[in-house]
């Protein structure tokens, strides 16, 4: 398995399938490679088992919010949960966007915090709230993330899919001028220790 950072998205991918194709390697060696990339923090698998399976993604807008949910939905979960909070100082509207469609798609939603930067955390999920129950979505706010990914956990039931939306790749919250370390991977760790 081949790990990427998490910057590397699908056009990246095309670009080196194009020169592979340019240099005649063959077809069976890119089939290969590809069946066996992953790109952190993109519908990354961080743990699975007989009871669920949790997966990090960098869905921070819409329009990513609204695939990974349609994508994830394919893959009939008992229940598709999404933990998922909206970057503050950045446009009201990605709040409430990402709240209908987590409304519309999602099972049952964790508001959370998600770089808050200078905003308060209750005043974005407030914002995010008043799209989400439009939706008549079913959702709980949980503004520590960590806390939020613990619930996630510690309340999962058999064949649940749970996804971390927004964070993907990076390994930090930012809260005013602050970058503080925060890696989800390490947090679902801590969740499942703290279960056994």
């Amino acid at each position: 398995r081949v790990n990427i950072p998490g910057r590397f998205n699908v056009y990246n991918a095309l670009a080196a399938i194009s020169v592979c194709s340019f240099l005649d390697l063959p077809k069976e060696n890119v089939r290969h490679a590809l069946e066996h990339l992953s790109v952190n923090g993109r519908m990354e698998i961080v743990y699975a088992s007989k009871k669920c399976t949790v997966i990090v993604d960098y869905a921070h807008n819409a329009v990513s919010m609204e695939s990974l949910l349609e994508t994830l939905r394919e893959y009939h979960p008992a229940r598709l949960v999404c933990v998922f909070g909206c970057g503050g100082n950045r446009s009201k509207d990605r709040r409430y966007s990402m709240g209908d469609s987590a409304g519309r798609l999602a099972d049952f939603s964790i508001l959370t915090a998600d770089n808050s930067r200078f905003e308060k955390t209750e005043d974005i999920i407030a914002d995010i709230r008043s799209s989400i129950e439009k939706t008549g979505g079913d959702f709980i706010e949980i503004p520590d993330r960590r806390e939020a990914i613990f619930y996630a956990i510690q309340h999962a039931q058999k064949d649940d899919l749970i996804v971390l939306a927004g964070k993907g790749h990076e390994d930090y919250q930012v809260i005013g001028t602050k970058e503080i370390d925060f890696d989800e991977r390490e947090v679902v760790a801590e969740a499942l220790a703290a279960l056994s």
